[in-house]
C-alpha cells in the first residue's frame, strides 16, 4: 500500500528574514512573481537552474493554498524595498548623479575621450 507522509514545504527563512526556496538563494518573491507573470513550474526551473522541479511545484502549491499569508509577506517585502530605496535616494540623490555623469560625458566628448 502507498504510504502517504506529510512533506515539508521547501522554504527557509534566512538571517535577513528573506524566504528562500529549496536551500537555494532564489527567493519566494522571485518564484511567485514568475508564476504570476504566467511562467510554468518548468519555466521557472529553466529560468532559475538551482531550483528543482519538485520544490517549485511544492512552493506553488503552498502559495495557492496560503495566498493571503504569502501576499502579506510579499507586501511586507515590497515595503522594505521601498524604504531602502528612499533611504538610498536620500543619501545619494539620483538626479545629482545623473547630472554629474552627463556633465562628465559632455566634457569627455569635448576633449575627444568619450569615457574619461
Amino acid at each position: 500500500m502507498l504510504q502517504i507522509d506529510a512533506e515539508q514545504i521547501p522554504l527557509a527563512v534566512d538571517a535577513d528574514e528573506v524566504v528562500r526556496v529549496g536551500g537555494t538563494q532564489v527567493t519566494l518573491d522571485t518564484v511567485v512573481a514568475a508564476f504570476s507573470d504566467g511562467a510554468t513550474a518548468e519555466g521557472i526551473v529553466q529560468q532559475y537552474p538551482p531550483l528543482c522541479l519538485a520544490d517549485v511545484y511544492a512552493v506553488l502549491g503552498y502559495y495557492l493554498r496560503q495566498r493571503r499569508e504569502v501576499e502579506a509577506y510579499l507586501s511586507w517585502r515590497q515595503q522594505q524595498a521601498n524604504d531602502i530605496r528612499r533611504q538610498n535616494e536620500a543619501w545619494f540623490d539620483p538626479q545629482g548623479v545623473r547630472d554629474r555623469l552627463l556633465a562628465r560625458q559632455r566634457t569627455g566628448f569635448a576633449a575627444g575621450t568619450p569615457y574619461s
